[in-house]
């Protein structure tokens, strides 16, 4: 698989909300940090989303929008008007006015994926991805918004699950859109991917994981100088290549460990160290703890 399908199968994501969320009339609320991915589909009307020190955005019909972290944001009507603070709900949500048809409605919710690594999606996408509807419909994830609102829309057998399925693809899409990295000056695997000849390298450091990496060498995938090479993977992934390799290692380690069914010389043998005893001592240097202990707590034991 390629690095972004590594990392997808690697967060395994699925929706664990999602819900109509109405309005009418002037409303406001306010949402705290929570450390899920965020989503919000527009199916009818306009409001504004405002994240904690950021400009308003305007939200039209048939923008989505996706919070790889969520932090703490106002939803509201128009802006600048006064927000109350609200908790998430995992079930219908109703803004302002309580009776008479809505004029805004949205489908929102969170994903859910799996947390021992879930500092790696925050690692590589910017704090928000915004596709207005004004990208266009030939796109594919236009397309698939599409497919949303009219699945939302009508009343089928077997609508819940669809929806669920719809939106995991979703995020998919959304992890790959051109628009990420477009004009954009955030780090991560996305810019990386971007990048013709750091994308070689990028596919060959997944594709054998296991390799002796040196950067000169990865330089000679790039078709580079080393120090171009080096300065250059630096700026665009936001670590070294070394680095950069290090962690994604252990990524699959932290994975292989709560699945319970490897040995710690198996994991030590497929991501590239040399003994249990060298694996060990490294996970416990970056981790905090060794790795029998990780595997005991679930992954809680991580230090940071």
């Amino acid at each position: 698989m390629d690095p972004l399908s590594d990392l997808i199968a690697l967060l395994r994501p699925n929706t664990a909300i999602s819900k109509p969320i109405t309005g009418r009339g002037a409303w406001g609320v306010r949402y705290a940090t929570h450390n899920a991915p965020g989503f919000t589909i527009m199916l009818k009307g306009t409001c504004w989303l405002t994240l904690e020190g950021e400009a308003p955005l305007k939200l039209d019909k048939g923008d989505f929008l996706l919070l790889p972290a969520t932090p703490a944001f106002t939803l509201s009507s128009q802006p600048g008007i006064a927000c109350e603070p609200r908790e998430p709900m995992d079930t219908p949500v109703r803004h302002g006015e309580q009776d008479g048809e809505a004029d805004f409605e949205s489908l929102g919710g969170t994903f859910q994926i799996e947390p021992a690594n879930a500092q790696l999606l925050l690692a590589l996408l910017p704090c928000m991805i915004h596709v207005p509807v004004s990208e266009g419909r030939s796109v594919r994830l236009r397309r698939m918004i599409d497919l949303i609102i009219d699945e939302c829309g009508g009343d089928e057998p077997g609508k819940d699950m669809i929806l669920q399925r719809m939106l995991e693809v979703l995020l998919v899409e959304a992890l790959r859109w051109q628009g990420i990295a477009s004009g954009a000056d955030h780090a991560g695997l996305i810019s990386g991917m971007r990048d013709p000849a750091l994308a070689r390298v990028l596919g060959a450091m997944h594709a054998d994981v296991r390799a002796n990496w040196t950067v000169a060498g990865l330089a000679r995938i790039a078709g580079q100088s080393r120090s171009a090479f080096a300065a250059r993977f630096g700026a665009v992934l936001g670590c070294g290549p070394i680095e950069y390799l290090a962690r994604w290692r252990m990524a699959l380690a932290k994975d292989a460990l709560l699945r319970g069914a490897k040995t710690l010389d198996r994991i030590a043998d497929e991501i590239g160290y040399e003994s249990a005893s060298a694996f060990s001592t490294a996970f416990r240097k970056r981790l905090g703890c060794p790795p029998g202990k990780f595997a005991r707590m679930g992954g809680v034991a991580e230090a940071g």
